[in-house]
């Protein structure tokens, strides 16, 4: 560092701040790092509540189509009781 090919206080001062700005780079990466992967729990667990909210639609959807009206058959039909 410049502490090291500069002998004066100002040199030392400006290693330690170097270091110190390494150390703070690091620690963001690291908390970046941890804030990725906590995102990527977060969006498989709204995938997985995703199709079951899809699913739960689709259903009620089914519960919502009316019935299909039922056909009596054309002609007349005999009671076989005679």
């Amino acid at each position: 560092m410049a502490a090291t090919v500069l002998n004066s206080s100002r040199a030392v001062e400006m290693s330690v701040y170097i270091v110190r700005a390494f150390v703070r780079f690091r620690e963001v990466l690291s908390s970046h790092r941890e804030l990725s992967a906590k995102l990527g729990e977060l969006e498989a667990r709204l995938d997985d509540h995703d199709q079951a909210i899809g699913g739960l639609i689709r259903a009620m959807k089914a519960l919502m189509e009316p019935e299909a009206p039922r056909k009596r058959p054309i002609g007349y039909i005999r009671d076989s009781g005679d």
